[in-house]
């Protein structure tokens, strides 16, 4: 994994492998990226893996996470319409799908 904070090195660390929602903020606590995961456990971890299978704006968004939040969901459908919601609400900065309300 990539040089990261010994506090979100333990929440990596502790990440559930159930479905959810997370929450890429940056140093001064800005939501940067909301993302859905199947299972958190791996898809959060996977930013943080061997970069040089990731595009530039990936690259570039890795290297400002800082922190990160998580939401348990019962399944992939609520995380699916949890994102949309806080996508919606927050209007990240790293997150264009959503924006426009032309996707879900």
């Amino acid at each position: 994994m990539s040089a990261v904070s010994p506090q979100l090195q333990d929440k990596l660390d502790n990440l559930s492998k159930k479905p959810g929602v997370y929450l890429f903020k940056d140093r001064t606590g800005d939501i940067i990226y909301i993302g859905k995961a199947k299972v958190l456990r791996n898809r959060v971890r996977s930013y943080f893996q061997d970069s040089r299978r990731f595009e530039s704006k990936t690259l570039h968004l890795v290297s400002h996470i800082h922190d990160l939040e998580t939401f348990i969901t019962d399944t992939e459908v609520e995380a699916l319409i949890l994102e949309a919601n806080l996508v919606k609400e927050h209007r990240p900065r790293y997150n264009v799908d959503l924006k426009d309300d032309k996707r879900y």
